[in-house]
């Protein structure tokens, strides 16, 4: 996607992003240098299961909300959502921000659960 389709249309939910495997993300969060999780699905779906640690900050809230996490641009982040396509646009939104180490979860938290790994809840 060309650098102007990509600020006008960041949002839109298909093409390719970097992507991160649910089992290399784990190996990623058991590491010295963890990745910012950042969980772009609504709140009732991020009080129902997440990945330990992740923030949620729903993908309708991003442009605004972006700026009060204070993330580091050079610094890993790790985009998550159901099922890999609303995390789409939250990795343009960032790579558009200047942010250069960012990827989605490969499949989503389908994916994640699929391969058995762990969740917790916030309900």
């Amino acid at each position: 996607m060309s650098g102007l389709l990509k600020k006008l249309f960041w949002w839109v939910p298909f093409g390719q992003v970097p992507e991160l495997a649910p089992a290399a993300l784990q190996a990623e969060l058991a590491g010295a240098e963890r990745p910012f999780l950042l969980d772009v699905r609504t709140a009732a779906e991020w009080r129902q299961d997440h990945i330990e640690g992740a923030v949620n900050l729903p993908v309708t809230e991003l442009m605004g909300g972006l700026p009060t996490l204070g993330l580091d641009p050079r610094k890993p982040v790790v985009a998550i959502c159901r099922s890999a396509h609303r995390s789409i646009g939250a990795v343009r939104l960032l790579e558009l921000k200047g942010f250069t180490a960012v990827r989605q979860l490969q499949g989503g938290m389908l994916a994640w659960q699929q391969a058995g790994l762990p969740v917790v809840s916030a309900a």
